[in-house]
């Protein structure tokens, strides 16, 4: 009798055992098809996204009426060699500051304050 009584405690266990399992388990499916759900989705949405973008460029590209645009900007040669007029008047920069010393330069004793390498003379 004492043995049937352990089976009957062992059986149990092994019920509670097999129980966890089956939750675990369908824990793992239920997630699993969580993330399936999540991840189409996610890949619906960027063809949408896709989708939507590749019709605006269409639309953009076209003018209201659904035709294409026919303007297309060109230039001439002239555009770019057109006088330009200011509103305002140009700003004059004074002469450098290096000018004016070369000039005061040539002007002193007629020195050359140069430093120059030479081969020495002997």
């Amino acid at each position: 009798m004492a043995s049937q009584k352990e089976n009957h405690v062992v059986n149990g266990e092994d019920e509670e055992e097999e129980e966890k399992m089956e939750q675990f388990f369908a824990l793992l499916r239920n997630f699993r098809e969580a993330r399936n759900r999540r991840k189409h989705e996610l890949i619906q949405r960027e063809q949408e996204e896709k989708s939507k973008k590749k019709k605006k460029n269409k639309t953009s590209k076209l003018g209201d009426d659904g035709e294409k645009s026919s303007w297309v900007p060109s230039f001439e040669w002239e555009d770019f060699t057109a006088e330009i007029e200011f509103r305002r008047p140009s700003i004059i920069f004074p002469p450098s500051f290096n000018n004016k010393q070369e000039e005061k330069k040539q002007e002193d004793d007629g020195l050359d304050l140069n430093l120059t390498l030479s081969p020495a003379s002997s």
